[in-house]
């Protein structure tokens, strides 16, 4: 199975690391691919001609670019009862789609909103109903261009008080009815609540791409983003079970890791070579 990492742990959130750098890597690494975030790896105006120039040098070091992911949703939510912050969200996803389909990646990892994000005082706090109505109202308005691009919209669970089960997200995404908006289904983001071979069972193949990482819920973690750990291996996730499971669904997407050790708070200190590189060897093992 194809097998890649997420840039962050790499060049950290200030972009400190370009993406030929990052792809030279990962063909060091052994690995099939990596997952450029825009916002950071790539600015949020990259031109068609420089996306082309990354993806002409990925296919040069055999390093796939099959999926790509953002942070932009967390300040600008396509769940937004604020008309002008969704359009805004909307706007970004259209360039983000676009800057997919240059590069050739085959999925967008989107967050579809949030009622509420405890680690950003300065948002607002938004009704479910509110977030699940105005957040199908924006994919639609932008399932059209993900249809003519080629292009998956990935929408990944995360801790945003939104869509809590495997159930609530099978009725969500099947609203859609191209196929184009599935979900970036994230194995250590559900364990809080739900084991992630439940969620492959149940959403089987609306699921377009995996994020891989893990979390602990015990006291030592305290049941929150500290649980978030630096070695993809120590915690609640069973991939021997997650990787059957997707076998069973007929799933033969990426598999990315997403390494963010929030254990490390207030200090992040990402980016991480050295993490990165132990995080690149385990993958293999998984």
């Amino acid at each position: 199975m194809y097998k890649a990492l997420n840039y962050w742990v790499f060049g950290g959130f200030g972009g400190e690391k370009s993406p030929f750098e990052f792809i030279e890597w990962a063909e060091k690494q052994g690995l099939d691919g990596v997952e450029l975030t825009v916002g950071d790896a790539i600015k949020e105006d990259i031109s068609k001609e420089e996306c082309r120039r990354i993806a002409d040098f990925a296919g040069e070091k055999g390093i796939g670019l099959r999926t790509i992911a953002t942070g932009f949703y967390w300040g600008k939510s396509l769940g937004s009862p604020d008309e002008g912050e969704r359009s805004a969200a909307i706007d970004f996803t259209r360039k983000y789609l676009h800057v997919a389909s240059w590069l050739g990646a085959e999925s967008v990892l989107v967050v579809p909103g949030a009622t509420r994000v405890a680690w950003d005082a300065s948002r607002p706090v938004v009704p479910y109903q509110t977030v699940w109505d105005q957040s199908t109202k924006s994919l639609l308005e932008l399932e059209r261009l993900a249809e003519e691009l080629k292009t998956d919209i990935a929408l990944e669970n995360v801790w945003g008080r939104f869509l809590f089960s495997p159930v609530e997200w099978r009725f969500y995404l099947d609203q859609f009815k191209s196929g184009k908006i599935g979900m970036y289904f994230d194995v250590g983001n559900c364990c809080l609540y739900v084991r992630p071979q439940d969620y492959v069972e149940i959403l089987g193949s609306r699921i377009k791409a995996v994020h891989v990482k893990n979390w602990r819920g015990d006291a030592l973690a305290g049941g929150n983003l500290h649980g978030f750990g630096e070695d993809i291996m120590d915690g609640e996730v069973d991939f021997k079970e997650v990787c059957n499971a997707l076998s069973e669904v007929g799933y033969n997407g990426p598999l990315t890791a997403e390494m963010i050790p929030f254990s490390r708070l207030p200090d992040l200190a990402i980016p991480d070579i050295g993490l990165a590189t132990a995080t690149a060897e385990r993958m293999k093992l998984i």
